[in-house]
């Protein structure tokens, strides 16, 4: 990349992984102290933890769309304001229904898709793949990072004080989007069926399958993980970072060669359906094994191994594979996929949880991962 979109993908990477920083930092933390809320029980929670994804879903398109239309920097501004809006509130509820609303207009800001479209707009062709998957591993070590600093907030200032410094994070981001051009739409289309029609081709459906598989999982992991490791007395909660820091180190250690052997040798079918293949595997020990340091451990690192691979890689193919004047469009239906699978997970994994018991979310985690890869092995490889 030219030294100009080096900087351009830096900036739009830093403010996505700014707002996915904030979404995130709950993850291994909000089961937990949840409990502090008088109306605290564990559908709730699992809906606080997953309810930004239904609201992410359902105006990713919208935004997508519109950034088409009257250009990407006003839809991130406008987004990012519904944001930090959304954290204020979070910070500020003394119920768990209070946080589900503020959490749910964190998810408005659903400018996903409008980031990786404005990327696409300012770096070249050939170089894109390289630019999306960069992006893909800022936000890969945006959740990575909230693991090690969620807890640690936590601990010291309470979910109060961590949804607080999601809002800071925020006004961080629009520091940033305001050092963006702004150019103006230079075609337009209408949001018709026909267009819709042209973005749901196999190819481009098996990848918003991907990433709504993804991070359902993810999202139903993040119901169980954080409590598991208090009732096996893993590492203390204040103390987690001890644990993810090496995750973070080492997981994306083992996920540099996985995107090096998809992108430069082009065997991106092979590298998605082994870091499937890695994902279930930490699912079906997660549920099978006696869960102790070193075993937890060794199942988060697999896990994230194959999560940082696939963040990478996924949107990097669907803007290899959509046409340039309806990016938006197609980075719209990818996100909504993306944060539906989030929503879907974290009501299913509460709900199972408080019907069938903790361990028994990685059963469905299991089954689900394995339909991914049977949709998966008919996936096109691009040459």
């Amino acid at each position: 990349m030219t030294k100009q979109e080096r900087i351009f993908a830096l900036k739009i990477s830093s403010i996505m992984a700014a707002r996915m920083l904030g979404l995130f930092m709950i993850f291994p933390v909000f089961s937990i102290y949840a409990d502090q809320y008088a109306d605290s029980n564990a559908y709730l929670i699992g809906v606080a933890i997953g309810i930004y994804g239904l609201t992410q879903a359902l105006l990713q398109i919208p935004f997508g769309y519109l950034s088409d239309r009257y250009g990407r920097k006003p839809l991130i501004v406008i987004g990012l304001l519904i944001f930090l809006l959304g954290s204020v509130i979070a910070a500020e509820s003394q119920s768990l229904i209070g946080v589900i609303i503020g959490r749910s207009l964190q998810g408005g800001g659903a400018i996903s898709a409008v980031l990786m479209a404005f990327l696409a707009d300012f770096v070249s062709e050939d170089q894109r793949a390289k630019a999306n998957a960069f992006v893909g591993v800022q936000i890969g070590l945006a959740f990575m990072l909230s693991l090690l600093i969620g807890p640690v907030i936590a601990y010291q200032f309470g979910l109060s004080g961590l949804f607080t410094s999601i809002a800071l994070l925020s006004i961080i981001a629009l520091g940033v989007v305001f050092t963006l051009p702004y150019v103006k739409p230079t075609t337009q289309y209408e949001l018709s069926y026909a267009n819709f029609k042209q973005l749901l081709k196999a190819d481009l459906l098996r990848l918003d399958f991907s990433v709504f598989t993804l991070h359902l999982v993810l999202t139903c992991a993040f119901v169980a993980l954080p409590l598991l490791m208090v009732q096996n007395q893993i590492v203390e909660v204040k103390d987690n970072w001890q644990l993810y820091l090496p995750v973070v180190v080492l997981s994306f250690a083992g996920m540099i060669p996985l995107v090096i052997l998809a992108e430069k040798l082009k065997k991106t079918k092979a590298v998605i359906l082994l870091a499937i293949a890695l994902l279930t595997l930490s699912q079906i020990l997660f549920y099978q094994l006696t869960l102790s340091y070193p075993v937890f451990f060794i199942l988060l690192l697999i896990f994230f191994i194959g999560f940082n691979a696939l963040e990478a890689l996924l949107p990097a193919q669907i803007a290899r594979r959509a046409q340039a004047q309806k990016r938006g469009l197609a980075m719209g239906i990818y996100s909504t996929s993306q944060f539906l699978g989030a929503f879907v997970g974290g009501v299913l994994g509460g709900w199972i949880y408080a019907t069938y018991g903790l361990n028994s979310v990685f059963l469905l985690t299991t089954l689900l991962m394995l339909i991914w890869a049977l949709v998966m092995l008919r996936f096109k490889q691009q040459h």
